[in-house]
């Protein structure tokens, strides 16, 4: 198979397989989904012919993303990813125990939507600062 991008185009693949690899293997330590580590390291590997050397560097014979690629932003969207799913996990999973006490049907979409925007709106106003976890 033989993809052409442009310069641009391979630049923003790298940003996207960084992404998932990251998703997929940065909590599972020696656990990793090796094929998608080494998918990585061969689309890094190109970025020496491409111009782009700065953004892969080599250590023990692999190549990984260099320090310069990972401290460039994409940690910041990394974040931004994790920060969205937190609240949406959070508001989710509040909202269900809510309905559970109040013995509503988990299954009652329209109730667990409106539950889960009322959540919204406190973490878009507190953040938060106004969850307690009581002993």
């Amino acid at each position: 198979m033989q993809i052409e991008l442009t310069e641009k185009e391979f630049r923003r693949l790298l940003d996207m397989v960084y992404i998932g690899n990251w998703i997929l293997n940065s909590c599972r330590e020696n656990d990793r989904f090796q094929v998608y580590d080494d998918l990585e390291e061969k689309l890094f590997s190109l970025c020496r012919e491409h111009g782009m050397g700065a953004l892969v560097q080599r250590w023990e014979g692999h190549d990984y993303p260099s320090r310069a690629f990972a401290e460039g932003g994409i940690h910041e969207a990394i974040a931004d990813y994790e920060d969205a799913v937190f609240y949406d996990i959070l508001a989710e999973e509040l909202a269900r125990r809510d309905m559970s006490e109040e013995e509503i049907s988990q299954n009652d979409e329209e109730e667990l939507n409106s539950r889960m925007d009322e959540y919204y709106e406190e973490f878009e106003k507190n953040g938060i600062e106004n969850v307690k976890v009581q002993p």
